[in-house]
Formats: structure tokens, C-alpha cells, sequence
């Protein structure tokens, strides 16, 4: 595969569990893979796993803090600096919280770094010189989404008492709401789809559930690099995806009008001027 058709994939959360194991199987595939994640150590750990795949595989680094929305806002810029472009923009970083903790901008920490983080990044990117390029979108979201309800009066548990999942299971449904509102919003050329990676034993999910999964690190990783990689994902936009084929979503997903309401308030809240549906 030469240098002119191998993409180039940005991979939020990839110095750990199903982050890294994706961007290591994108490298075998012969993607060129920007690794990011929050600490500048962890991310040149991973840029070495890369390169030892492939060694002119591991791309570029991009350190940045999700739960700073000034730095993820940001980020493109940066890419533009370096003279980088991006084809694939995998967000695919998350956390879950035990304690009901907030971001430096006062939001809380759920859904800043697993809805509103990736929200301004795609935003930004598309709208920077680095996302010229950019032709897939891939949200990792869970099938916890189903479970997920979205009160957008109380989005961030100020009223309510802070439940731990119900707090994640609405940032995995604000993941696939805003796959299908985004999908109405860019042109054909640009898709954008959400997927549950699986039930992996990682550091989320050991310490965040409290649980183990089934499913190896490979398995977690394989929707993700299909989406990313796989030509037929290429023509498909608005969709949500498990173990590699379509999957049914929350009904809640396909309201249009909570799709738009929330659309708008998350632009609002990540300080990123909303796209215009597509005519």
C-alpha cells in the first residue's frame, strides 16, 4: 500500500485497552496511525508499539486533555501547524466515573470527556485544514446506550442525585444521538458512525464496573477498524454497529427533534458553532 492511499487515522485514547489495540491493528492494516491520549510519556510508549508493527506506521503524536474543552478545541490547529491531515477521526477515549467529579470548564467529568470532548474535536476538525481530508467519523459508543436517558434540563447530575452508570449510559447515548444528527448534517462525501466495541476487560470496565468482559482486546477493536478501514463502511452514514455489522440502536437515537435540540445545546456547550443541516 503506498504512502498516496494509506490512511491517515487520529485515534482519541489510544495509549490504553481497546484505544491501543485499535491503533495497533490499523498499523497492521497499513494505516499511519496519530496516537493520542493525555500523557506525552504514555503516547510515545504507544508511537514505539506502533512502529514496532510497522515502523513508519506511527504517524504523529497528539497529547491533549479531553476534559479541557480549550485544548481539544485546539487540537486541529496544531495538526495544521505540523502540516498534518487527517482521513479517519476515531473518537474513541472514555471515561467512567464512580463519584460524580467536574471538568475544568464546570462541567461534569462523564460527559465532558465522553460526549462534549469528541463533539468539539470533530467540530474543529472539520472546519481546520488538517480535516480537509477527512471522510469517516467513528464514535465508540457501548450498548449501554440503551439503557441511556438524556435530561436535557439536568445534563449534568446538579439536581439529581449522581448515579455512576446512568451518567455513562446517557454518554453513550449522547454518542450515537449526535452519529445520527451529525449524519444529517455533512455532506455525502463525509460518514459518520457509532459502535459498541464489546465487553473488554479493561482498566473502564474493571475499575469503573467493577466487572470483568469476555471479549479479548482484539475482538474490542475489530468494529472500530472495520468503520475505519473496511470500504462498504465508506457508504454508510448514521449508523450504529456491533461485532462489525449493523446493530439496533435506542429508539431515543432517531427522535429528530431531541437529535436537533441536543445537537444544539452541545454546540453551545463546547463552544463550537453548529453545522447546518444539509439541504
Amino acid at each position: 500500500m503506498s504512502d498516496d492511499v494509506r490512511p491517515v487515522v487520529l485515534v482519541t485514547g489510544a495509549t490504553d485497552g481497546i484505544g491501543r489495540e485499535t491503533a495497533l491493528e490499523l498499523a497492521r492494516r497499513g494505516a499511519r496511525v496519530i496516537v493520542h491520549g493525555r500523557s506525552a510519556e504514555k503516547v510515545e510508549a504507544t508511537l514505539d508499539a506502533v512502529r514496532a508493527v510497522r515502523v513508519d506506521a506511527a504517524h504523529a503524536p497528539l497529547v491533549v486533555d479531553l476534559s479541557r474543552l480549550a485544548e481539544v478545541r485546539a487540537a486541529p490547529a496544531d495538526l495544521d501547524r505540523r502540516g498534518l491531515s487527517v482521513d479517519v477521526l476515531l473518537n474513541n477515549a472514555g471515561v467512567y466515573m464512580r463519584e460524580r467529579s467536574v471538568s475544568p470548564d464546570g462541567f461534569e467529568m462523564t460527559l465532558a470527556v465522553n460526549h462534549l470532548a469528541p463533539f468539539a474535536l470533530t467540530h474543529a476538525l472539520l472546519r481546520a485544514e488538517s480535516g480537509r481530508t477527512l471522510r469517516r467519523i467513528v464514535n465508540v459508543s457501548s450498548m449501554a446506550h440503551v439503557r441511556g436517558t438524556l435530561d436535557l434540563d439536568d445534563l449534568f447530575f446538579e439536581k439529581r442525585r449522581f448515579d455512576p452508570y446512568g451518567a455513562y449510559a446517557a454518554s453513550k447515548l449522547a454518542n450515537v444521538l449526535f452519529t445520527v444528527e451529525l449524519a444529517r448534517r455533512l455532506p455525502s462525501e463525509v460518514t459518520v458512525n457509532a459502535l459498541h466495541p464489546g465487553v473488554v476487560s479493561t482498566k473502564l470496565l474493571t475499575e469503573g464496573f467493577g466487572v470483568s468482559g469476555s471479549d479479548s482486546l482484539a475482538e474490542g477493536a475489530r468494529t472500530s477498524v472495520k468503520l475505519a478501514l473496511d470500504p462498504s463502511s465508506g457508504r454508510t452514514t448514521g449508523g450504529y454497529y456491533r461485532d462489525e455489522r449493523p446493530a439496533e440502536m435506542n429508539p431515543v437515537a432517531k427522535d429528530a427533534v431531541l437529535g436537533r435540540r441536543f445537537y444544539e445545546r452541545s454546540a453551545e456547550l463546547s463552544g463550537v458553532a453548529p453545522l447546518d443541516p444539509v439541504a
